[in-house]
């Protein structure tokens, strides 16, 4: 056993939406200890300028790297376009790095889908990081893609499942941007708490796909391809956002199932 194998994996978001992520990790690798930052003093990401973004994803991991993490997920869709390479060029000898966008575009290029859809933040969108992405991976894919940038703070808000969700989310996926496609993209970490709503616009009549799941399995290739996978959880899961409000303390529970002892860390 690689004694390295028992360090923690480090997880961030711009805020509570990256949760999704660390509740499929924590589901799929039960022997991982996680610890998570989201940056709640500067969401959302969606809305900042690249360097901004950089520049917060830059300190947070330098955080999580100080607290001896092997491997770091990039659980926002923003930080994963902004910052990413950034984030490699820096760090990439430090630790594992995974984020959300490659093992989203990895799983889609593996099934016949030639119209495929996405909606996302302002900051996405605008990077066309999934347009480089499907053009190397799969030229034949059509992507359509659609900035939402009310769906994030929405949700954060607890606004899901009740007439404002249904009447937001039906004037964007009634975007011309989005007919005739064979497949949606939910392209932001928050997004997986209103698949269903989508799901049911749609008449469930398309996949509607989101990171969650296949980030999970992509950390766990990575850990595994460098024996760094756990053979057993060597504590317990630790929880720091840059800001805290009992507003962030009720919305965890809507993006992560278990108790969360939430702990606020001025890294700046």
């Amino acid at each position: 056993m690689n004694n390295n194998a028992r360090r923690p994996v480090g997880i961030f978001d711009s805020g509570v939406g990256g949760l999704t992520v660390a509740s499929a990790i924590h589901y799929n690798l039960p022997n991982e200890r996680f610890i998570y930052f989201g940056d709640t003093a500067h969401l959302p990401y969606g809305e900042k300028s690249h360097d901004a973004i950089r520049y917060y994803s830059l300190r947070i991991c330098r955080f999580l790297l100080e607290n001896d993490c092997k491997a770091i997920v990039v659980a926002c869709n923003s930080a994963s376009t902004a910052a990413y390479e950034v984030l490699l060029e820096f760090f990439k000898d430090k630790a594992v790095f995974v984020n959300v966008v490659d093992p989203l575009v990895d799983y889609c290029c593996q099934h016949d889908y030639h119209r495929v859809g996405l909606i996302a933040t302002h900051a996405t969108v605008q990077s066309g990081v999934y347009d480089k992405q499907f053009h190397v991976q799969k030229k034949s894919v059509e992507l359509y893609s659609l900035a939402t940038p009310l769906l994030a703070p929405m949700i954060e808000e607890g606004f899901v499942n009740n007439a404002i969700s249904r009447s937001v989310l039906e004037t964007y996926l009634s975007d011309p941007q989005l007919k005739n496609i064979d497949a949606l993209l939910l392209a932001c970490t928050h997004y997986p708490l209103i698949k269903q709503e989508i799901s049911e616009f749609f008449h469930h009549k398309m996949p509607v796909l989101d990171s969650t799941e296949v980030t999970a399995t992509a950390l766990k290739t990575a850990l595994a391809e460098k024996e760094l996978l756990s053979d057993q959880k060597s504590g317990n899961d630790q929880f720091y956002v840059s800001d805290f409000s009992e507003n962030f303390l009720r919305t965890t529970k809507l993006f992560y199932p278990e108790k969360v002892n939430l702990e606020q860390k001025n890294i700046w």
